[in-house]
């Protein structure tokens, strides 16, 4: 998708009419967006929601579903774990980072139960059960996961809980969150407009945001904020001039989006001179299981481990792509026919072997290569140990012939949708964005709040640094948002 449309303010001495006037108007309705437009409308304002789809949802929808809270929630104490915002903070703060907001993250952890709470109050319920192993995905209805919070060097930075909370519903349930969220603004009285793309800021002789333009079923509107606009757009992954300009390292690869993230809010308020803050982050996800890797090993094109397989997914995906390719989850019998059926996602390994002499072979790896790793871990997974690595005792054992190789490049896909570089094994989306107060506020070049305009999602920079964790985009994006929907309310 082009970022070449323009997408340059327009004065609001040069609009001849308004197609609506409202008191805050929220462009896009994905998660922050419905937060957003939920507090706005819940706070007095009158509240519209343009959305360029033909419905709400977006990306969010799309998602997993888990939403990454903690700090003692109801559903972490009934399954007889204590929390608090400290810990969290201590987890977050090293598993985002380095360099994530710790002025927002502080917040998000310090409020993280309260708006637990608010997802319950929008009509969300969580089963109060644990899935208790590595996964990108349980295929369960269990309201809780752990996220790589036990494991090292994360369970030596503070005490392990886990924090992934995921609404009653099997496999993903972006799509609930979602129904629950658009249920409660419009309840609330927020009023959408789909198929409305939003074209351009709006801009009054004070230098205040005063709406935007848009085009609606092929026409050219206008639509008038009196209080604030709020930009919720999503991020840029599908925007292959962005990327080239702010992120190239994710043009080889799929994407995780509904194929509409084109960085659109981003741009429109840019070219009113916002700032703008780690645009050169991503989040990229390796398509190997979990619950493969575990029983066994993560290996490179090299034959050599280089990372504990029981982290949080995502970090050894990131740590995957800076190793010699091709990368490859080594197992044996015993630890594939371990996995259930329905969790191995219908994977399947390439290559089976009696010996490892015969499969390093098979992949093209150095001769004794993969002999030598696989003893290595042999002999002190007899003893409980990693100590290279320091993956769990829980999932150390030692592996024996036949084994498998199983090639990530051929895994499921654990959301969004095919694009170019989906054959990759590898999939992202983006972090960066508009720089932002806690509030929702977009700052310019200088530091200054530009009047009038707030941001929120992956719209916005949120609480990441240059890391990820599954259910921050859910979370930040609906707290965030819950935030800037209240201060653009507020006028």
């Amino acid at each position: 998708m082009s970022g070449s449309r323009p997408v340059t303010p327009v004065r609001a001495e040069a609009v001849p009419r308004y197609a609506a006037e409202t008191d805050v108007l929220v462009v896009g309705f994905g998660c922050a967006g419905a937060a957003a437009a939920f507090e706005a409308a819940s706070a007095g304002a009158d509240v519209l929601v343009l959305e360029r789809a033909g419905g709400p949802g977006g990306s969010s929808a799309l998602s997993g579903g888990e939403l990454y809270l903690g700090g003692g929630t109801a559903v972490q104490e009934a399954c007889g774990f204590e929390d608090s915002a400290d810990e969290m903070f201590g987890y977050l703060r090293a598993a985002l980072g380095p360099h994530a907001d710790e002025e927002k993250l502080r917040l998000y952890c310090e409020e993280s139960v309260a708006h637990f709470q608010w997802f319950v109050d929008r009509g969300l319920t969580f089963e109060p059960t644990l899935w208790d192993a590595p996964t990108w995905m349980p295929t369960t209805r269990d309201g809780l996961m752990w996220l790589g919070e036990n494991a090292w060097p994360y369970n030596e930075i503070a005490r392990p809980a886990p924090r992934g909370h995921r609404c009653a519903t099997e496999a993903y349930g972006g799509w609930l969150v979602m129904e629950k969220l658009v249920a409660a603004a419009e309840a609330a009285g927020a009023v959408a407009h789909a198929d409305t793309l939003a074209t351009a800021l709006i801009v009054d002789d004070a230098g205040r945001v005063a709406g935007v333009t848009a085009r609606r079923h092929g026409e050219e509107v206008a639509y008038r904020a009196r209080r604030g606009v709020v930009l919720t757009t999503g991020g840029f992954a599908d925007n292959e001039e962005m990327l080239a300009d702010h992120a190239p390292h994710l043009l080889a690869h799929g994407r995780i989006s509904d194929g509409l993230d084109d960085g659109s809010g981003i741009r429109m308020a840019a070219a009113l001179g916002a700032a703008t803050r780690r645009m050169g982050v991503v989040e990229l996800a390796l398509t190997a299981l979990p619950a493969l890797a575990v029983r066994g090993m993560l290996v490179n094109g090299l034959g050599q481990r280089f990372i504990n397989e029981d982290v949080y997914p995502g970090l050894f995906s990131a740590a995957a792509l800076t190793q010699p390719a091709p990368y490859w989850v080594i197992v044996d019998e015993e630890g594939y026919e371990a996995v259930p059926e329905r969790e191995r996602w219908g994977v399947v390994p390439r290559f089976v072997s009696e010996t490892l002499e015969e499969l390093e072979t098979e992949l093209g790896m150095p001769q004794g290569a993969l002999e030598s790793t696989v003893g290595t871990y042999n002999t002190y997974a007899e003893r409980g140990q990693d100590p290279y690595f320091h993956k769990d005792a829980r999932w150390l054992r030692p592996l024996k012939g036949p084994f498998a190789a199983v090639d990530p490049r051929a895994g499921f896909h654990q959301g969004g949708r095919p694009s170019a570089g989906a054959g990759t094994g590898v999939a992202g989306f983006t972090l960066g964005g508009l720089r932002t107060t806690v509030d929702g506020a977009v700052l310019d070049v200088s530091g200054a709040v530009l009047p009038g305009l707030f941001a929120a999602g992956r719209a916005a920079s949120g609480i990441h640094g240059e890391g990820y964790v599954s259910g921050t985009s859910l979370g930040d994006g609906t707290f965030f948002g819950r935030r800037a929907g209240a201060a653009a309310a507020g006028g």
